[in-house]
């Protein structure tokens, strides 16, 4: 057995909803710089054809985009918006990941054999919840890490700040901005990775491939970032377009999607699809690592205490 040994006593729903928030917190610190970098590919080319689109672009690759950034704005740059992103996830996660096996067990009537009906239908109502309770944290932080640091036309200069400003010039409906198409994209990708990393992960141990330690939530992390991304992009970029957008630019996020189509073509809602897939393939990974480990030691700590002497 790799790690914490698994625990007779399964973890419970506050052990989970503590340990999903920090595991993602983890997560975000270690691969923040690649979500950053996704976001100025995404946004790259707004309001241009294709073709000017290619001829201007400021950034090229994954690794381009970040040397570019450190070149020009220097390495804190990468890290803009931190702040709002960790609030996000100690508030999103929780709940997404954290409160997924306590809504699919709802959905099941404590049945320990859940179908997919019921793995789908638990990812949607914990994604949805959390957008609810976090998107201001993720208007916030996409305008972050969308704004250049050098020059004068950085937009905020603290999250405090831009909390503050969006509020008073766009008022409260701007800090729930593109919150439709982020309830589509994270009932999407809600499904996709957490339905995906069960379903994987129950495969492989009923199948005796690997027993339930880090090389098997390794190995169903990855699947589930990889298949998350493909599925997840196109929502992804119309969101990171929308929630960025200036007041009056689009009037929906349909009408930010239809904009896209016909000014950049249908290759533009992948945009940005390396990093998107290193950044999730590498959050997945560190995210549900940290989070089974997190799990095991908080129980075993509870066990502990609990113990008599």
């Amino acid at each position: 057995m790799v790690g914490f040994k698994a625990t007779d006593v399964p973890p419970t729903a506050t052990v989970k909803f503590l340990g999903a928030g920090t595991a993602a917190c983890i997560a975000d610190l270690i691969t923040f710089p690649l979500d950053t970098a996704k976001v100025r590919l995404q946004i790259q080319g707004e309001r241009q054809g294709p073709m000017q689109a290619a001829a201007s672009a400021q950034y090229r690759g994954v690794l381009g985009t970040i040397l570019t950034m450190v070149r020009t704005e220097g390495p804190r740059s990468l890290y803009s918006g931190l702040v709002a992103g960790l609030q996000r996830q100690m508030s999103f996660a929780s709940v997404r990941i954290g409160l997924y096996d306590s809504v699919k067990q709802f959905y099941t009537k404590g049945s320990e054999h859940a179908g997919i009906g019921s793995r789908l239908l638990a990812g949607s109502t914990t994604g949805a919840l959390a957008v609810a309770m976090a998107q201001p944290t993720d208007v916030v932080k996409v305008r972050f890490q969308a704004q250049a640091r050098a020059g004068a036309g950085r937009r905020y200069q603290s999250t405090v700040e831009a909390y503050r400003t969006i509020a008073r010039e766009e008022g409260f409906r701007g800090l729930w901005k593109g919150t439709s198409p982020n309830v589509a994209r994270n009932a999407i990708v809600n499904c996709a990775e957490l339905v995906t990393y069960d379903l994987i992960k129950d495969t492989l141990l009923k199948a005796h491939l690997m027993t339930d330690d880090l090389p098997c939530h390794f190995t169903s992390a990855f699947g589930a970032g990889f298949c998350t991304t493909v599925i997840a992009s196109p929502v992804d970029v119309v969101k990171t377009r929308y929630m960025n957008s200036a007041l009056g630019q689009y009037s929906s996020a349909g009408h930010c999607a239809l904009t896209m189509l016909q000014e950049e073509g249908p290759q533009a809602f992948y945009k940005g699809f390396m990093p998107s897939f290193l950044r999730l393939g590498s959050w997945n990974v560190v995210m549900f690592v940290t989070y089974e480990q997190l799990k095991r030691a908080l129980m075993a700590a509870r066990a502990s205490r609990e113990a008599p002497f």
